[in-house]
């Protein structure tokens, strides 16, 4: 029990000191309203507690920080999709008028030609390949459901792909025309020389074979699709002639001819509408 008095007996000054404070504060501030003789003691006052605020605020800084670098590359990157696909849409464009541009070099009539920009396309993804070495084909995410049928010709920022082979509601393939099987007719811009171009199973490699040892197409030359068959629309990049080499006969030569397209690196496609399968 007298440990009990003693403790309610004891003499706390906190009481006294909360007042003193409270005083102080109402004279401090008395003081500083009227006058302006605290004026140098605020502002130190104020030097010692910024740090303290600055530490106090860190962690919500980093935070914030974090949050607006993982917001910013999200919007980072939807924007570069964004543009790809703009960039993919524009370049259909050029390609088409480089080749109007060539045939007004050449003084023909432009509003005669038949070279016009198709309007009806549809932007595709490349989401897998053929684990087949020996077939070059594009597995693309877009089928019948967005239009895409057997025959129409699918281009990149670059040139031309190849065409649709088979479809499904969500999907289709795409042979390249780099597969062996593959032939597209086309024309050299310098001279409108029309030929066939094929595939030969590289990547890197088209052939214009059978031409005659006369022809006048030479290394540097364009080649774009001609239009003739009516599967590939008019004016495509196909590739550039890199070297002409005769045979041993001596009468006719090849041209080996290196794609215009990425097609071993092109992640967004163009699948061109208007040229369906003819029935």
């Amino acid at each position: 029990m007298r440990g009990g008095k003693r403790l309610f007996a004891r003499d706390s000054r906190a009481g006294y000191l909360l007042t003193g404070l409270l005083l102080s504060s109402a004279v401090l501030l008395a003081i500083d309203t009227a006058t302006q003789r605290l004026k140098a003691v605020r502002g130190v006052m104020d030097n010692l507690v910024v740090p303290l605020f600055v530490i106090a605020e860190l962690p919500y800084m980093a935070a914030a920080a974090v949050g607006e670098t993982v917001a910013s590359r999200s919007a980072l990157l939807e924007r570069i999709g964004q543009l790809e696909q703009s960039n993919l849409a524009l370049s259909h464009q050029a390609q088409r008028f480089r080749a109007l541009q060539a045939e007004n070099d050449q003084l023909r009539r432009l509003l005669g030609s038949d070279a016009r920009v198709a309007s009806a396309v549809r932007i595709a993804e490349v989401v897998g390949v053929t684990p087949n070495p020996a077939v070059h084909q594009l597995v693309i995410d877009k089928g019948t459901e967005d239009g895409v049928r057997v025959g129409q010709a699918v281009v990149d920022a670059a040139g031309l792909i190849g065409q649709i082979v088979d479809t499904t509601t969500f999907s289709a393939r795409v042979l390249l025309i780099t597969d062996a099987s593959h032939a597209v007719p086309v024309e050299v811009v310098r001279n409108n020389l029309r030929s066939i171009v094929g595939g030969t199973g590289r990547l890197d490699r088209l052939l214009l074979e059978g031409l005659p040892i006369t022809t006048d197409i030479r290394p540097g030359d364009r080649i774009v699709t001609s239009g003739l068959g009516g599967r590939f629309p008019r004016g495509y990049p196909v590739g550039t002639v890199q070297s002409v080499v005769p045979d041993a006969s001596r009468i006719v030569a090849v041209a080996n001819v290196t794609p215009s397209a990425l097609l071993d690196r092109t992640r967004h496609l163009l699948v061109i509408l208007s040229n369906s399968e003819p029935p």
